[in-house]
């Protein structure tokens, strides 16, 4: 059984400077959460690979190609690839996503790695 513990994670190296704590990776999944501090954004960028944001605390507004909305703890937010999007804590809170690319396509057997 392998543990990975948040709080003993280093934060990754990032574009957005922001804290970006990655932990787990594979072929087929990357795992990875997000820590806004008030005030903090990602730059609005694209993936190659289907993402989904899962809200563990606070609100983060969500912008996904032409949409933005506040999305609030406990929610799942799907973001396609080779769209534009990017996180935003406007809020006076700290906000924690995580976020879980999904690197392979198809199902069991026939799933196939993608590029990141």
């Amino acid at each position: 059984m392998k543990i990975t513990e948040l709080a003993k994670t280093p934060v990754a190296k990032n574009p957005h400077n922001v804290d970006v704590k990655k932990l787990f990776a594979s072929p087929g999944t990357a795992v990875v959460v997000i820590t806004l501090q008030p005030g903090e954004s990602l730059k609005k960028h694209v993936t190659p690979v289907d993402v989904l944001f899962y809200v563990l605390e606070g609100t983060v507004i969500v912008e996904i190609g032409d949409e933005r909305q506040g999305v609030g703890k406990d929610s799942l937010v799907e973001s396609p690839a080779m769209i534009p999007h990017t996180l935003h804590n406007e809020s006076t809170a700290l906000c924690r996503v995580l976020l879980i690319k999904m690197l392979a396509t198809g199902v069991g057997n026939e799933a196939q790695s993608r590029q990141t």
